[in-house]
């Protein structure tokens, strides 16, 4: 979210936002009325630029943020974190096994003026499996779910064999490959949302590169967002939208600021009313016990990737070795000092559960936990195998200054731990590290990943054979088989089915290696007291401005 949610969307942070998908936090919400005498206008702060505005193109929380405050897909999270329509009209028909659907659509505009109709939500649907595209979400988020993905995706079937269906310009049937208990939750995550097929050809190339090549159907439109590198955009009220009375807000202002004690300088001078996550230890602690600092300890677990691409990674005991040398509780404690926890897993804690209460991480154990005598052995072990006395490895990073602090503190880990491994940090601006990954252009990359829907297995696809987010070589047929069972002949079978999911994760971390779980992500926000309604979700997007109001 995520997602899918390439996320999947990956980001060292804190200050950053992640890859990821993704999207995570506890909800949280501060809701009130809006003040006749008070402008309805705020300013937010980012961390990084927004990468894109495409919706089968993002794999980042920004991106997926801004969407979701601009589109509207059939559902979306509200400020309970239910599940409401968007543009669907209601809840959805279903036959008596649950894998067709038919959805009938509100009268709702674009911003255009045109109509939002049934051939919309057809046409990106389609257009996110189209292999020409390259989209990462589109086969993340509906192979294996929606009928026939995978084979138009590979071309093995034509694109109106996609099971989605325009009955009429207001009525949409969608057919599963099989049951999907979060279907509808997928239905709000923006690889969903519709696009507007006349719009869209009518731009060819240019479509979704600034925000004159976009045509909008959410709460906002963007008035300003001159692509990728751009430092600043702006929101305005989408007078065309069906909800609009719900709107309080005309104008939000963005602004990316990388320095995070000018980003609280800003705050402090009225400048900003929203900032990015704060990251430095001293500006944290500095709000302990302020009302207006936010913490959220959010389902967002963050991993260093190792690229099985390279030689050196591709041998198990050099990547087991890298796993185990990092002290996880020093990361957390030293450097992050902001509510974050130490992860020995995959799949966060407090995040799904079971009908009984029961969390998937309930009696799981620790997997990769610090060893540095034993991450030594390994190592040594690996270089012999390998016929070498000593590896170079590059890490791939943000150029943000936390981002630039964490990659320091790993490459002394591993550099001090594993004598004869060397670590090249490259610090790149958020947009090239993303490129980077997709292209697999890194050795070693800090990743992250929130949910994009409520169900564990939005962490397990991410390591596919093949997935549209496996951007590290990774491959082992026993996962791919837990993977296959836990989204097809378990499906309707929840104790079995998390069973798979956790031997599943098992296979990825304790037999595998694949990456190294570091830690579990907290929150903090600086939110003007003035700020209400302003939305924190738990799966999905990160947030949503449509119910914000400033008060006072």
């Amino acid at each position: 979210m995520k997602k899918s949610k390439f996320s999947l969307l990956l980001v060292f942070l804190l200050v950053l936002t992640i890859f990821v998908s993704a999207c995570s936090g506890k909800q949280s919400s501060d809701k009130g009325t809006a003040s006749k005498d008070s402008k309805q206008e705020a300013t937010i702060l980012e961390s990084q630029e927004m990468p894109a505005m495409d919706t089968i193109q993002a794999s980042d929380t920004i991106s997926f943020t801004t969407m979701n405050n601009v589109f509207e897909g059939l559902y979306r999270f509200n400020d309970k974190e239910e599940l409401v329509p968007g543009m669907a009209d209601g809840e959805p028909v279903a036959n008596k096994d649950k894998t067709v659907y038919n959805i009938k659509l509100k009268d709702a505009k674009w911003s255009n003026g045109d109509p939002v109709k049934a051939q919309d939500f057809v046409y990106a649907w389609q257009r996110a499996l189209d292999p020409e595209q390259k989209s990462e979400y589109g086969p993340y988020m509906m192979v294996g779910k929606i009928k026939n993905a995978d084979k138009v995706y590979n071309k093995k079937a034509k694109p109106d064999e996609l099971g989605i269906k325009a009955v009429s310009d207001k009525e949409l049937q969608i057919t599963l490959e099989k049951p999907i208990p979060y279907f509808q939750s997928l239905l709000s995550f923006p690889t969903f949302y519709p696009v507007n097929e006349k719009f869209v050809k009518e731009q060819g190339d240019k479509y979704a590169k600034t925000a004159k090549n976009l045509v909008y159907n959410g709460p906002y439109e963007l008035s300003s967002w001159d692509g990728p590198q751009a430092t600043t955009w702006e929101y305005k009220k989408n007078e065309k939208y069906w909800d609009k009375k719900n709107v309080s807000m005309t104008k939000l202002t963005f602004k990316v600021s990388k320095d995070p004690q000018a980003a609280v300088n800003a705050f402090e001078a009225g400048e900003a009313d929203i900032t990015p996550k704060l990251s430095t230890p001293a500006i944290i602690s500095q709000y302990e016990g302020d009302k207006r600092m936010k913490r959220l300890l959010e389902p967002t677990v963050f991993w260093l990737k190792m690229n099985q691409g390279n030689k050196s990674l591709k041998n198990e005991n050099i990547r087991r070795a890298i796993a185990t040398a990092i002290d996880k509780e020093a990361f957390v404690k030293d450097v992050l000092q902001n509510g974050s926890v130490a992860a020995y897993y995959q799949i966060p804690k407090d995040f799904v559960h079971d009908e009984n209460g029961k969390d998937f991480r309930d009696g799981m154990p620790k997997y990769l936990e610090t060893n540095k005598d034993e991450a030594k052995k390994l190592f040594e072990k690996g270089l012999k195998e390998l016929g070498t006395s000593k590896v170079t490895l590059n890490y791939l990073g943000d150029d943000s200054e936390t981002a630039k602090t964490i990659g320091a503190f790993i490459k002394d880990q591993l550099e001090k731990t594993l004598p004869g491994l060397d670590i090249n940090i490259q610090s790149v601006p958020f947009a090239t590290r993303i490129d980077r990954d997709k292209k697999e252009d890194y050795d070693l990359q800090m990743a992250g990943w929130g949910p994009d829907y409520l169900d564990p297995i939005t962490f397990s696809d991410l390591f596919i054979t093949g997935g549209g987010n496996n951007h590290m070589g990774y491959s082992d047929k026993k996962y791919d088989q837990l993977l296959k069972d836990a989204s097809g002949k378990l499906a309707a079978k929840p104790e079995e089915r998390w069973k798979a999911l956790q031997e599943a994760e098992k296979v990825l971390l304790q037999d595998d290696a694949a990456l190294s779980p570091i830690y579990q992500r907290a929150t903090n926000y600086l939110i003007n007291n003035k700020v209400k309604g302003f939305v924190i979700h738990k799966v999905g997007p990160e947030f949503s401005y449509k119910w914000m109001k400033i008060e006072g």
